[in-house]
């Protein structure tokens, strides 16, 4: 007897849906599945007989085929068991092959006692079924523990299941599984930062350049010896950071569902991500790889900060794939099994010391290191990639008068208001593009959108040939000045917008 019930598996972040038959004919005891499975998925013979007997039900004592459709895909993972496990039992006869079963959607990991666990991508999963031309009106049941995720979907059916046996009860309609809800209000609400830039004391020319980088979404390092507020100024970027729309929530959630990354407890990500990865990570742990493809720490920064602290200490490997997903603005990862795509769009921030000691150039303390130590340590980083950086800021140490100063600085409220206001007027130039701030312009749209005054363009000239700039850092200084421009609610970009542009490529001078 042949069954026929359709389950998804996550290839990137795009859920593709498959077929699973089974077939059920006499012969010796046999469990076979074919269609290239991984070891997971072969797995899924043991997983599935144990979950099927012990969940009150007789598996077939003879010959099972399971086809996973289309053969040509490789199949990875634990998520087929749950369909598998109702297509054998409708082909036993356990359940009735109705409506009901042939418009279902079946994911999930089956325990040996006929429990289902939770999976990884379940909205990526959902947000796929309901873009599909036939799936996206059937039913989606997978772990209860995932239906929150699913049901963000609000266009997919999703019910949550806790057992095979309650699945089955659910398809002999002996009882009906409720639709998944959840409650977007409940998670929109805006949890308050626990860090502000009013806890910073002085150094507000690294605080004016990280609110031009958060208004026009522009790559910032910042240099300067230990101690001086480097990490402190960058962990609080998010803070001035405009909040994400419901479109950018749902994206941000899709990519650490698939990467597993979701609590139980709070299915949806209302807050820009701030990743911070140590500088022993590897370049599959950064950009995302791994014999099963998943998102790296790029693609799980994605709409929002990607923080390097201590940049020249990372692997050189690591450095030069970041030059790739900075310019634009995604990854792709090829491995043996599948080619995927993943976005990659943040804010990449990094902080730096001049030389080993972090003394070098500091009025204050004598920098132990020689000048062949102090290139070699600069090395590290490549031109290529400092061109990439748009904004290159020192960060000098503080004096003990500025350290115990009792007035607090300005708040991450109120330099936020100046970047939405920055935000909203780059969304309203860009709304017939798909541009989404000023960092993504090229150079075919200066003409465009970044009009300047004869000074500024003399002014840019000038820089250009005496500072040996790069045709991408000429680029770059016209996008941060474009970002300048629209704090100060300017149209035309001026003389001054450009010099402070120029000031702010500091590492460039200095090579």
């Amino acid at each position: 007897m042949l069954a026929r019930v359709y389950s998804c598996t996550v290839i990137g972040i795009e859920g593709i849906p498959l077929e699973v038959e089974v077939d059920i004919a006499d012969g010796l005891p046999a469990f076979d599945i074919i269609g290239l499975p991984d070891a997971a998925v072969k797995e899924a013979r043991e997983r599935v007989k144990a979950a099927v007997r012990n969940s009150g039900f007789k598996f077939p004592y003879c010959r099972v085929t399971v086809n996973l459709a289309p053969a040509e895909l490789k199949k990875e993972g634990s998520s087929f068991d749950l369909a598998i496990a109702a297509a054998v039992l409708a082909a036993g006869g356990h359940i009735p092959q109705s409506l009901l079963l042939q418009r279902a959607v079946l994911v999930g990991e089956l325990s040996l006692d006929g429990k289902v666990r939770g999976i990884s991508g379940a909205l990526a999963i959902a947000a796929s079924l309901s873009r599909h031309p036939r799936l996206k009106d059937y039913t989606l049941y997978l772990p209860a523990i995932n239906s929150a995720e699913a049901a963000l979907i609000e266009q997919v059916d999703a019910r949550g299941v806790n057992t095979l046996r309650e699945l089955a009860g659910h398809f002999c309609e002996e009882h009906t599984l409720p639709r998944a809800r959840t409650q977007l209000d409940h998670w929109l609400k805006e949890s308050r930062p626990e860090v502000d830039y009013s806890e910073v004391k002085g150094q507000e020319t690294a605080k004016r350049a990280l609110e031009i980088a958060a208004a026009g979404a522009h790559n910032i390092a910042l240099y300067g010896p230990p101690g001086s507020g480097k990490t402190m100024l960058a962990r609080r970027l998010p803070t001035i950071l405009p909040a994400p729309d419901l479109e950018e929530i749902l994206e941000i959630t899709r990519i650490h569902s698939v990467a597993g990354k979701l609590s139980p407890g709070k299915p949806l990500l209302t807050q820009r991500p701030f990743r911070s990865p140590h500088h022993s990570a590897s370049s599959a742990g950064i950009i995302g790889g791994g014999k099963v493809p998943r998102p790296g720490e790029v693609s799980l920064a994605h709409r929002g900060v990607l923080f390097f602290d201590e940049l020249p200490e990372y692997s050189r490997d690591v450095l030069e794939a970041l030059r790739q997903p900075l310019e634009d603005r995604c990854v792709t990862v090829t491995r043996v099994s599948a080619t995927v795509t993943y976005p990659a769009d943040f804010i990449f921030v990094a902080s730096m010391n001049p030389c080993q000691c972090g003394n070098y150039g500091d009025p204050r303390r004598e920098c132990t290191c020689s000048p062949t130590q102090v290139q070699r340590y600069r090395s590290r980083l490549s031109g290529p990639l400092l061109d990439r950086i748009d904004l290159q800021v020192e960060v000098p140490r503080l004096d003990i008068a500025q350290l115990e100063q009792k007035r607090s600085g300005e708040s991450s409220e109120a330099i936020r208001e100046r970047v939405v206001k920055a935000r909203e007027i780059q969304r309203q130039r860009y709304k017939r593009t798909k541009i989404m701030a000023n960092s993504g312009l090229r150079a075919r749209h200066f003409e465009k959108y970044c009009p300047m005054t004869k000074e500024a363009r003399q002014l840019l000239h000038r820089a250009f040939g005496q500072l040996n700039f790069s045709m991408r850092a000429h680029d770059r200084i016209i996008k941060v000045a474009r970002t300048i421009a629209d704090l100060a609610g300017v149209d035309i970009i001026e003389a001054p917008h450009i010099a402070e542009a120029i000031q702010y490529r500091s590492l460039d001078r200095q090579t």
